[in-house]
C-alpha cells in the first residue's frame, strides 16, 4: 500500500479522496491549512485506517518549502502526492489579491505552491519509484501571459484562475519529460466540472456534478498505471489547451516561474 500525500484534504475533493483512500489501506497524510479543522479531519481518517496531518498555508511559499521538508523527513516512504489544494476564481467581481509573498494569489496556490512542493518531494518520490504525482486541474484554462504573470492588467477572478490551472497542465507536461525512465510518473486531470463545492458555491454558480463524481479519476492516477504526462477529463484521457503542449509556451513558463520562485 502506498503512502499519500493530499493537499487541500479538510473539504470537498480532497476530504473525499483522503477517505477512499483510508478505507482501502492507504496511508493518508492529510495538509490543511487550519489547524484545527486538519486535526479534526485526521480524528475522523483514523477511524477508518491510517492518517497523519500536516499543516501549512500554501500562500507562504517559505511554509511551502517546510511542508516539503516535514514530510520527507518524517515519511522517506512516500510514493505519492496529490496536488489538489487550490483557490478558486473568488467571489464574482472581487479585486485581484495577492499572496503573503506579493504573487497574484491564484497562481500561487494553483501553480507555484505545487511546483514548490513538488521540488521539495521528488528526492524522496524517486528513491521510492515506482511513484507518482497527481496534479488536479481544472478544464478550463488559458494561456499566461508571460509578460504580466502578476496578472496587474485586465485582472478577472474567472481568467485568473483558468491562468494558473493552464501553467500547471504544461508544468505537468514538462515535469513528465524531466522525469522520463526515473520511474516517477506526472499526470494532470480536470476532475469534473462545477462539484458541489465552497469554491464552485463562492463563485456564485450551481454545482452540476458531486465531489463522488470527481474523486474516481485522481484516485485513479493515485493507485493505478497510467503512463505519463497525460491529462484526464475524469477517467478518460483527454487534451489539455493546445498551447500547453508547445515548447516555446513551457519554455517561456518556466523561466518565469523560475523569476517568480527567485531561484
Amino acid at each position: 500500500m502506498s503512502t499519500v500525500l493530499i493537499t487541500g484534504a479538510t473539504s470537498g475533493l480532497g476530504r473525499y479522496v483522503a477517505f477512499e483512500l483510508v478505507r482501502s489501506g492507504h496511508l493518508v497524510l492529510a495538509h490543511g491549512r487550519d489547524r484545527a479543522r486538519t486535526g479534526q479531519l485526521v480524528a475522523e481518517l483514523r477511524t477508518e485506517g491510517a492518517a497523519e496531518g500536516f499543516v501549512a498555508d500554501l500562500a507562504r511559499l517559505a511554509e511551502v518549502r517546510e511542508l516539503g521538508a516535514r514530510v520527507a523527513e518524517a515519511h522517506p516512504g512516500l510514493d505519492v502526492l496529490i496536488n489538489n489544494a487550490g483557490v478558486g476564481a473568488g467571489t464574482p467581481g472581487s479585486g485581484r489579491e495577492l499572496s503573503a509573498d506579493g504573487h497574484e494569489l491564484r497562481l500561487a496556490v494553483n501553480y507555484l505552491a505545487p511546483v514548490v512542493l513538488t521540488r521539495a518531494l521528488l528526492p524522496v518520490l524517486r528513491t521510492n519509484a515506482p511513484a507518482r504525482i497527481v496534479n488536479v486541474g481544472s478544464g478550463g484554462q488559458e494561456p499566461v501571459d508571460c509578460a504580466d504573470p502578476g496578472f496587474t492588467r485586465g485582472y478577472s477572478g474567472m481568467s485568473a484562475y483558468r491562468r494558473s490551472k493552464f501553467a500547471l497542465a504544461a508544468y505537468t507536461f514538462t515535469l513528465a519529460e524531466e522525469l522520463a525512465g526515473s520511474g516517477v510518473c506526472v499526470n494532470v486531470l480536470h476532475p469534473a466540472t462545477y462539484m458541489d463545492t465552497a469554491m464552485v458555491r463562492e463563485g456564485g454558480i450551481t454545482p452540476w456534478n458531486s465531489v463522488a463524481d470527481g474523486a474516481p479519476g485522481v484516485l485513479a492516477l493515485a493507485t493505478r498505471e497510467t503512463g505519463s504526462g497525460g491529462y484526464f477529463d475524469g477517467t478518460r484521457p483527454a487534451r489539455a489547451h493546445e498551447a500547453t503542449y508547445d515548447g516555446d509556451v513551457r519554455e517561456r513558463l518556466t523561466a518565469v516561474t523560475e523569476q517568480l520562485l527567485g531561484s
